[in-house]
């Protein structure tokens, strides 16, 4: 069973002021030190919600601007479209991973970080689930919808690196995060 590892990155950055998937720590994006941080974890990788990226691109679904809900409906789609059995997902302002988070993801199935429900693994037979739930138009807020299909949020209390606005980025030392080598 392989996992493909997704970064959410279509965000419109409007705290941001610019495309932040772009923005540099140290010398690279942050879209290139998210995938990094998945890059040990999966077989493939792959960017959700971008017209460019260094990997292959995949559509939100079931439309574009349907928030990090859309981009992992997209992501579960590529996974069953390539053979995948589920998706490692993180967000293109999160720059990395704790290992113990990682771990404590793939340990139970259908997970997302308590603190931080962009990360989260999320097996392919949520896929339709996801687009019946998208297509209503209730809620999209991904712990309100995790909750309704039995999705794990794990270690609350523990915190993962986001960059929101450009003085988050400026805090955040190029030193507290693993070189972005893929």
């Amino acid at each position: 069973m392989t996992i493909l590892g997704a970064v959410l990155a279509g965000g419109r950055a409007t705290r941001f002021g610019r495309d932040k998937a772009l923005a540099l720590l140290g010398e690279a994006t942050l879209l290139d030190h998210a995938l990094a941080s998945l890059a040990s974890h999966v077989d493939a990788l792959v960017v959700i919600g971008r017209e460019q990226a260094p990997m292959p691109i995949a559509p939100d679904l079931p439309s574009p601007d349907l928030g990090p809900l859309g981009g992992i409906a997209g992501a579960l789609a590529y996974a069953q479209d390539h053979g995948h059995a589920s998706v490692l997902t993180t967000a293109c302002d999160t720059p990395s991973l704790p290992g113990a988070l990682v771990a404590a993801l793939l340990a139970n199935g259908a997970a997302h970080a308590a603190e931080a429900p962009t990360v989260g693994h999320w097996p392919v037979r949520l896929l339709e689930p996801l687009l019946a739930h998208l297509r209503s138009g209730e809620s999209r807020s991904i712990k309100r919808w995790a909750a309704t299909q039995q999705v794990v949020a794990v270690l609350p209390g523990v915190t993962v690196a986001n960059i929101n606005t450009p003085d988050d980025l400026a805090h955040l030392a190029p030193d507290q995060i693993p070189p972005a080598v893929i």
